[in-house]
């Protein structure tokens, strides 16, 4: 079955400079779900004054825009190794590892 993947920002954190409520950190997560089993992962993006684009204040961002940065952030390949990480958690629900045993020695 398809993973559906959903984005959220949990939180952020903002300097009074270059402008104020300057956003520089947004803790994320990247939840997945088969439609039976659920997993998540969850992690930061950092983000600098050097970084393109007009400043909006905080009280007008959208968890979309931020969404937007965390992605350019990430890249194309750290977003799809993050849904990788919650795709394997969820393999490893369906279907759990095989865990080693301790065997006494054989003499």
């Amino acid at each position: 079955m398809a993973i559906t993947y959903t984005w959220t920002v949990d939180s952020m954190s903002v300097l009074q400079t270059p402008d104020p409520d300057y956003v520089v950190i947004a803790q994320w997560t990247c939840a997945g779900t088969d439609g039976t089993n659920t997993a998540d992962i969850g992690g930061s993006s950092q983000f600098t004054s050097d970084q393109e684009g007009t400043f909006v204040p905080y009280a007008n961002l959208t968890e979309v825009m931020v969404l937007g940065w965390i992605s350019t952030d990430l890249g194309e390949d750290g977003v799809s190794n993050t849904e990788a990480c919650v795709e394997g958690q969820i393999n490893s629900i369906v279907t759990p590892p095989a865990s080693p045993t301790s065997e006494p020695l054989p003499w």
